[in-house]
């Protein structure tokens, strides 16, 4: 249903009123004499003008309705960012399971189940002195784990980075990358063979041992010259961007052959040292 428009009575001759709910537009002949205002009682008959449109105005009213059903213009369009993507690690394997949960689950279940069974609580009496026999040194074993556990650190990867990675990543940067997101059992960080070269604890020219910093997160991307980068993301509370940049160098001749070293600063007390192969896919 259309909605009601505002109207007044026409002007002399040639005079025409184009009028809607938001505007109220008067077009005079130019020798007229504009239009007496109504009185201030009277009011206008409310009814639909039936005038027709002037020529004149027809561009403009198509210019408006164009401009008004026109969508907003995207952002970004989908293919520009399909390599961009995030990879989710959905592969299976051994060493991201961590053994401590294993062995700490089975010696408590066994345990549990051994006692309830040797007090005649749960069924299977004859089996409980087995299972308290394993149960025991599972559960001890378990503990042990779990307390030596050195958990996997988080790993994002790009698309394109993932595609690359087969041909373009030097032999070192996959063991790296492997060995870091995986569970690790007796270390007390991540690449603590590697910051203990490149950083010398307590040695001339080192940092202090309780300075060491740590690994937090790893990032597989491509630079702008399309070459595959593993990024180490380090957190150092104690350390600055210069004792980095100092060792740069040491950096990557340790993570080579190959391979180019940058650093940089992030967020907060997170700094970045970027691996860059320098083979071509």
């Amino acid at each position: 249903m259309p909605m009601p428009m505002r109207a007044l009575s026409t002007a002399a001759a040639g005079g025409t009123i184009l009028c809607n709910h938001r505007h109220l537009l008067s077009l005079q002949h130019p020798h007229q004499s504009p239009l007496p205002r109504p009185h201030a009682r009277s009011r206008p008959s409310i009814f639909p003008c039936q005038h027709p449109l002037p020529r004149s105005l027809k561009p403009l009213l198509l210019l408006t309705r164009a401009a008004e059903s026109t969508p907003p213009p995207s952002a970004a369009s989908p293919s520009s960012l399909s390599d961009k993507t995030i990879v989710v690690d959905e592969e299976f394997s051994l060493a991201k399971v961590s053994f401590g949960v294993i062995g700490l689950g089975l010696g408590i279940t066994l345990l549990s189940y051994g006692f309830g069974a040797y007090f005649n609580i749960l069924p299977g009496s004859e089996w409980s002195a087995i299972m308290l026999t394993y149960g025991f040194p599972l559960a001890i074993i378990g503990m042990a784990l779990k307390y030596a556990e050195l958990r996997p650190v988080p790993c994002l990867t790009y698309s394109d980075a993932q595609k690359l990675r087969e041909t373009s990543a030097t032999p070192i940067l996959k063991q790296v990358r492997n060995d870091v997101i995986r569970y690790r059992y007796g270390d007390e960080q991540h690449l603590e063979e590697a910051l203990k070269r490149i950083f010398q604890y307590g040695l001339g020219g080192g940092i202090p041992r309780r300075s060491a910093p740590t690994l937090q997160m790893i990032r597989e991307e491509v630079t702008e010259d399309g070459k595959y980068c593993l990024v180490l993301v380090f957190e150092a509370k104690a350390l600055q961007l210069s004792d980095f940049e100092k060792r740069q160098a040491k950096f990557a001749s340790f993570f080579g052959p190959g391979i180019t070293a940058e650093v940089a600063k992030g967020e907060n007390d997170l700094y970045e040292v970027r691996l860059i192969s320098n083979s071509t896919p």
